[in-house]
């Protein structure tokens, strides 16, 4: 007998509550094998391929391209055992199935499951769950839910009389409305029967402090918490959701300017000697070494001298952690956006390994191939925005790490060079720090170790 067995969307690590379908991968009827990628999903860190930890035939699919998953909900569910396809109605949509049976309780050590781990949840040991169906509705629904779980909050406001349940499955969400002080019985929910989204939340603070700013300017303030009812604006134009990596990295710089009291100092240095010392490591036959892994190994031994900034902050115990590796982020611009790589222990790295490393990052990141490991737990990130050909930014620092290095575009520029004008390759550089961690002057001191670096690379001799 066919056991059906329920694949929900695992814990994919680093805190990520919530994940993207952006392609199915195998479709209702389909043989599965154990391990078998099933769905490909954008977290906010990276695109993952999702493996199912179970062989047999798939019943039923949950959620169309482009729908945002909550960890813990239904992907799928596979009848183990099956040894052809369930037949299917010629009258369901293609991402259907007949009513499915209840799963059975299948004793752990008897699961068909491969043992494997993505981050967060080991298959072998994974106990059986029975879905709940909604009232009249059976084990397969035509909206391809396949009868997932009616999302409620008991306890929440009523309206006319009856309990309001608020459709709400993601933490994330329900964080959000309360950092931002909203009822989130207020909503209208633009998700699958009105589950209320991430985008729908950020909506309406938009709307709240549009509303806020018109009632400042006319002398009428709204009463804090309340929206409009509709829950949209009535702005005209192209809109595009912030959801994914993009919706991720907004919330990433929002976070980083509510929580750090961010500083930046610069100053323009002399990049001529260091251009030189790039070329003569590149003669013919050597191994190539990046202008980028220079600048990291210069950051690296910058950190040596000033631990401080290799830190965060834990704003629970209001302490400031300082953190004995470096693991070094360098922005990356891909097709799907910015991305941040690490190099891991790069304080260990000679500079032909830190080139080596970030060749390896930069290509894996623009074909979408880096990893949830790849891109998480930077300590300190290096940002070279002078491939897009400006000379100066101050940079949102990378929450929650404490500091930042910006690097301009090297450019000719008239520069005094011993006692006399003349042109050199000039860069700007650029330093924001987390105030909390440190002063003016230890972020002063490890700015000017940098240029000092970048104008006579032979001072770096002297921490070998």
């Amino acid at each position: 007998m066919a056991v059906v067995r329920e694949f929900t969307l695992p814990d994919l690590g680093e805190g990520l509550t919530e994940a993207t379908i952006v392609q199915w991968m195998v479709e209702v009827g389909e043989v599965v094998s154990v391990d078998q990628p099933v769905v490909e999903v954008e977290t906010a860190k990276a695109m993952v391929e999702v493996p199912c930890p179970y062989g047999g035939v798939v019943t039923a699919r949950f959620g169309e391209e482009g729908t945002d998953l909550p960890v813990g909900a239904p992907l799928i569910t596979v009848a183990v055992g099956a040894a052809t396809p369930p037949e299917t109605p010629a009258d369901l949509a293609p991402d259907t199935a007949p009513a499915a049976p209840a799963p059975e309780t299948v004793p752990a050590e008897s699961a068909e499951g491969s043992g494997n781990v993505l981050v967060g949840y080991g298959t072998s040991a994974a106990a059986a769950r029975r879905r709940r169906v909604r009232p009249g509705g059976g084990g397969g629904a035509a909206d391809g839910s396949g009868g997932r779980p009616e999302p409620v909050a008991p306890g929440e406001p009523e309206e006319a009389g009856a309990p309001r349940t608020v459709a709400v499955i993601s933490p994330l969400v329900r964080r959000m409305a309360r950092e931002h002080g909203l009822d989130l019985a207020t909503l209208h929910g633009t998700g699958r029967d009105g589950l209320i989204l991430r985008t729908d939340v950020e909506r309406a603070v938009r709307e709240r402090q549009a509303i806020a700013t018109a009632g400042a300017a006319t002398g009428n303030v709204p009463a804090a918490g309340s929206v409009p009812a509709t829950g949209r604006t009535r702005a005209e134009g192209e809109r595009i959701p912030l959801r994914g990596m993009r919706g991720a990295a907004a919330e990433k710089f929002t976070r980083s300017r509510r929580e750090i009291p961010d500083a930046t100092c610069w100053v323009d240095a002399d990049a001529t000697e260091l251009l030189a010392a790039r070329r003569a490591m590149n003669a013919p036959g050597a191994p190539k070494v990046s202008l980028l892994a220079l600048l990291a190994r210069i950051c690296t031994a910058a950190l040596a001298r000033f631990p401080e900034l290799n830190a965060t902050v834990d704003t629970e115990t209001q302490e400031i952690v300082r953190l004995p590796e470096v693991h070094l982020g360098f922005a990356a611009q891909t097709d799907r956006g910015l991305v941040v790589p690490v190099v891991r222990d790069a304080h260990t790295r000679t500079v032909e390994g830190l080139s080596a490393e970030i060749a390896r990052l930069t290509e894996s990141a623009r074909s979408g191939g880096l990893s949830l490991a790849d891109l998480t737990r930077g300590t300190f990130t290096l940002n070279n925005y002078g491939v897009f050909g400006v000379d100066g930014s101050t940079p949102i620092i990378n929450h929650p790490e404490a500091a930042m290095l910006g690097v301009g575009r090297i450019a000719p520029k008239p520069w005094v060079h011993d006692g006399e004008l003349a042109v050199r390759q000039v860069v700007q550089l650029s330093f924001t720090f987390d105030h909390r961690v440190c002063d003016g002057g230890t972020s002063g001191g490890f700015l000017r170790y940098v240029a000092d670096c970048v104008e006579q690379p032979a001072v770096l001799l002297r921490g070998l």
